[in-house]
């Protein structure tokens, strides 16, 4: 527990505040609310990911036409590994996602070293595990992208062209009999898990370095625990390399997929509740406590900070937009 906080084991610990394992801790109002909250949450999620999610399926097997609205959650498969930019050759951003996944990978061994197995215990090192699978994933894919690019580059520049009027969607347009050929192919499973994962990340690490600079650091400093260099570290480099491959990459930003950053709160909540109902443990953040007459309100403020985070990366995503767009008007090719 030394290692979330930077204090000695001595020095802090989590309180423990009722016997969590016993019906009484649970069979009351405060559960019952928060409890409503959370599966409600789950339940609006689950309708929006199934009205939106995956490309628009054809009406009476027919293929969507170009000029038709393309849907929400269309996503392409060259859209995961190529760079923002057309001039920008692919590798770059596979040697950016390397780096940034072995980075991230040895901070979290590091992390599990110096204080044990539990500390996969609370959200922050949940969200920072997603992070490093995102970059793991993102370096996997770019490896397949730099072959594709390759295998495109070495057919020489008939198809490259034919190539980039795919890339701009105008091959239905010219391309005749070898229309079907140039389509431009949507994203598999693993494209859409890593776009999925790249949302559910944008809101997560919002949320754990927010809560962490400006709730629990305040705290601490109050209390006059000693934070190390190690712990502020992880929660700066994750936003830092995350901030990074947004900037570089070709991905879409739906608003929709807040859905599987509220799902993934609401998936760690239960696995809390049914760890404490089982066992009785502290709990690794005090508003989650369900013996306090606030827990309901902690419930939902915490439900609330989702959407201003999720807020914060959207705008960062509508500025990358505004000023790529106004500074390479010929080279930038992502789609809002």
């Amino acid at each position: 527990m030394s290692f979330s906080t930077g204090s000695t084991r001595s020095s802090w610990q989590p309180i423990m505040t009722a016997d969590t394992a016993t019906p009484k801790y649970w069979l009351n109002w405060r559960f019952l609310l928060c409890a409503t909250w959370v599966f409600m949450s789950i339940i609006f999620s689950y309708a929006l990911i199934s009205k939106y999610e995956g490309p628009r399926k054809p009406k009476n097997g027919r293929r969507e036409s170009q000029e038709e609205e393309p849907a929400a959650g269309l996503l392409y498969e060259d859209e995961v590994w190529k760079p923002c930019l057309k001039g920008v050759h692919p590798v770059w951003l596979l040697s950016f996602r390397v780096i940034a996944f072995f980075v991230l990978l040895i901070l979290l061994i590091l992390n599990v070293a110096v204080d044990g197995a539990d500390i996969l215990y609370f959200y922050t090192q949940w969200t920072f595990t997603l992070v490093t699978i995102y970059f793991g994933l993102g370096s996997l894919l770019s490896m397949y992208g730099c072959i594709q690019y390759h295998n495109k580059a070495g057919g020489g520049d008939r198809i490259n062209s034919s190539n980039f009027d795919s890339e701009q969607g105008t091959n239905a347009k010219h391309s005749g009999p070898n229309q079907e050929r140039n389509i431009r192919q949507t994203a598999g499973f693993l494209g859409y898990l890593f776009q999925i994962i790249f949302q559910m990340n944008a809101g997560a690490v919002m949320l754990t370095d927010c809560v962490f600079w400006f709730i629990i650091v305040p705290f601490l400093e109050i209390k006059d625990y000693k934070l190390n260099f190690l712990i502020i570290y992880m929660h700066s480099i994750n936003a830092l390399f995350l901030l990074g491959d947004t900037a570089l990459n070709c991905l879409r930003f739906p608003w929709f997929r807040m859905a599987y950053f509220f799902l993934w709160t609401c998936f760690y909540v239960i696995f809390q509740w049914t760890v404490h109902a089982c066992v009785s443990l502290w709990w690794p953040y005090p508003f989650l406590d369900l013996s306090s007459p606030l827990a309901p309100l902690w419930y939902s403020s915490v439900a609330l900070m989702h959407i201003p985070c999720y807020g914060i990366f959207v705008l960062v995503m509508k500025l990358k937009h505004f000023l790529l767009s106004k500074w390479f008007p010929q080279s930038y090719q992502c789609v809002m």
